[in-house]
């Protein structure tokens, strides 16, 4: 039960059973104001607000130390969703007897808290923390209240960068727009949008688009279509690096997973491949990925081997990472340490191209109020490191998730409601500021052709670190147009394999010293030979490991 319901349900069983629990000992002594009191409860009762607000209202002018008849028009503002004036009734409570019923402390710095009125919300929560008569599991989500609170005022006192601006009428549109995810060159944007459907049983499902970058401006987004798009819900996208891998979230509803997928639990991730200008028909991507418990909101990293995920599977909404090996199969996925989750929600999980950047929301992390936005950076050791908060003004008292950051670091995205836009919620960027952006990444972009006839060629990538001898990413080329996309980290000296069956195989190292960015892209056709009788190719990388027998 969400807690603002909570404090309505205590403060009813508490104030409308005064006559049980106060008796005769209202604070009230005037009988005019305890008969308006009572006509107040009534009208409650049968959820007449505006009369109950009334006689609530008459009962404090006739006795303006009438305890209880604050209360009540506190929890009457709430339900009107005027926080104003319910800060104002539970605070006049307080003044006159902040013993009576110390939960009200607790109550008003709840309210102050999610509206982000942090001064009073430290007031309220030490007061409630320091008094008698108080719930421990209160006291420590008080204290944790308290904790985000000091943060948040001091946030707000060294505000980061931030200066969002809506990506265009050719993405958003009056409908909703999230999920935003972009392609390691910064031309391609793919995204959910919520659409109205008679076929739904809700009437409503999601579906998933795509917009092109043409000049600097975002073109006009078309539908991405089947097999992915169905009549139900497609949503929480992640695409690969090079916009050929597709993972995403399918839920069970009343007619099943529908379009004749299947699946182990509430949501399960399912992946589609780019065959060409269509992608394959989804598969569920099982067991031990999926489970009966929710998964969803993947983040599948640049090497195109690991996926991190959110899943409830051990109670709590936490963050996975599993494993693919070179035979297709999954790991047994892992639970990121508390470094990354909490006691509270973990979500929207996004691993940068640099594979060393994790960014994701959380309201268990010290924050400023509801899911902030942290990153993580990895060690040397492959541990996660402390979950940083990203700050305010990207962070705010309000939810705060669904980032993604383009490869060169510079460019966020996320999706926001705020003034201004088409409508509902849009899809917004802003140059992230130093601190908070990922290691150097730059990207290799190509054509593999036949080098005898120009034929566009779908051949295999592999990219081996010179310094390391490690696989870093494999990879293939378009079936059709033959174009190629790999992230490479920046200060690095790699090896490219590239091969295809009837062709000679095709080596080249290459250095990447210095820093290189997403901007200075590194610019390679590849071609290939047909193998003929007699033909002889020169291997640029051999690589030998030492004492191995």
């Amino acid at each position: 039960m969400p807690l603002k319901y909570i404090q309505h349900f205590l403060i009813l069983v508490i104030l409308l059973s005064s006559t049980i629990i106060f008796g005769q000992k209202l604070s009230t002594k005037s009988k005019k104001a305890e008969k308006a009191y009572i006509n107040g409860e009534n009208s409650f009762r049968i959820q007449d607000l505006a009369g109950a607000e009334k006689y609530f209202q008459k009962a404090v002018e006739i006795d303006p130390g009438f305890f209880e008849a604050y209360m009540m028009l506190g929890d009457i503002y709430e339900k009107k969703s005027d926080d104003t004036n319910a800060v104002v009734a539970y605070s006049k409570a307080i003044e006159i007897d902040p013993n009576l019923f110390p939960a009200v402390m607790y109550l008003v710095a709840n309210v102050e808290f999610r509206n982000g009125w942090y001064a009073g919300a430290v007031k309220h929560y030490s007061m409630y923390i320091s008094s008698d008569g108080t719930y421990e599991k209160n006291v420590n989500r008080a204290q944790k209240r308290l904790a985000d609170c000091r943060f948040a005022i001091n946030a707000m006192e060294n505000p980061v960068p931030f200066d969002p601006k809506n990506l265009g009428g050719g993405i958003n549109s009056d409908k909703e727009e999230y999920f935003p995810y972009i392609t390691a060159d910064n031309q391609t944007v793919l995204f959910t949008r919520l659409l109205y459907d008679d076929r739904s049983y809700s009437g409503k499902q999601e579906d998933f688009y795509i917009s092109k970058k043409e000049s600097g401006e975002w073109q006009e987004a078309y539908n991405l279509g089947r097999p992915i798009n169905t009549v139900y819900n497609e949503g929480a996208p992640s695409l690969s690096a090079d916009g050929n891998i597709l993972i995403f979230t399918a839920c069970e509803n009343v007619n099943g997973y529908g379009a004749g997928r299947d699946g182990f639990g509430r949501c399960d991730l399912f992946v589609s491949k780019k065959n060409g200008p269509t992608w394959t028909v989804p598969y569920n991507l099982g067991r031990p990925v999926n489970s009966s418990h929710w998964e969803s909101q993947p983040s599948f990293s640049a090497e195109g081997r690991t996926l991190y995920f959110v899943s409830n599977r051990e109670g709590g909404y936490d963050i996975y990472v599993s494993i693919v090996d070179i035979e297709g199969k999954w790991s047994e996925p892992e639970k990121l340490g508390s470094n990354i989750n909490t006691s509270g929600y973990e979500g929207s999980v996004f691993i940068h191209p640099d594979n060393q950047t994790l960014y994701f929301s959380s309201d268990g992390h010290i924050g400023m109020g509801k899911m902030d936005i942290f990153l993580s950076r990895k060690d040397s050791l492959g541990n996660w490191g402390k979950a940083k908060n990203l700050g305010y003004p990207i962070n705010t008292f309000k939810d705060e998730n669904s980032i993604v950051v383009s490869a060169d670091g510079e460019l966020a995205l996320f999706a926001s409601d705020r003034d201004g836009g088409f409508g509902g919620l849009d899809i917004y960027g802003f140059q992230l500021y130093d601190d908070a952006r990922p290691q150097p990444v730059t990207y290799m972009k190509g054509i593999v052709f036949d080098i005898e006839t120009n034929e566009k060629l779908k051949a295999q990538f592999e990219l081996i670190d010179l310094q390391t001898g490690k696989l870093v990413i494999s990879s293939f080329s378009d079936l059709n147009s033959g174009e190629f996309l790999v992230c490479l980290p920046a200060n690095h000296n790699f090896a490219l394999n590239v091969s295809r069956d009837r062709y000679l195989f095709y080596s080249e190292n290459f250095s990447l010293s210095g820093e290189h960015q997403s901007n200075d892209p590194i610019l390679k056709d590849i071609p290939l030979k047909p193998i003929k009788i007699g033909e002889v190719v020169i291997l640029n990388n051999i690589f030998f490991e030492t004492d191995k027998y």
